[in-house]
C-alpha cells in the first residue's frame, strides 16, 4: 500500500462523512461534545469574516497592477476622482 493511499484524507468523501458522523454521535451520547452558545457562534462568525476579509485584501495587494484586478471602475480610475 502506497503512503498516499492511507489515512482519513485519502478516503472517499462519503466515507469520511460517515466516520465523522459516528464520532459526533458518540461524543453527544457520552456527553463530551461541544455545543455552541449563540455568543460563541457569533464570535466564531466574526473571526471568520475578519480572516476572509484580510485574505481578500492581501490578494488584491499582490496583483501586479496595484490591486485593480476585477475591481470596480472607481477603483480602476484611481483616487483622483475623475471620470
Amino acid at each position: 500500500m502506497a503512503k498516499e493511499d492511507r489515512g482519513f484524507a485519502s478516503m472517499d468523501r462519503s466515507k469520511q462523512r460517515d466516520i465523522a458522523s459516528k464520532g459526533g454521535k458518540a461524543a453527544h451520547q457520552k456527553g463530551t461534545a461541544h455545543e455552541w452558545t449563540s455568543e460563541e457562534a457569533r464570535e466564531a462568525g466574526r473571526k471568520g469574516g475578519m480572516a476572509s476579509h484580510r485574505r481578500k485584501q492581501e490578494q488584491q495587494q499582490q496583483t501586479p497592477d496595484g490591486g485593480a484586478a476585477g475591481g470596480s471602475s472607481e477603483e480602476m480610475r484611481g483616487n483622483d476622482n475623475t471620470p
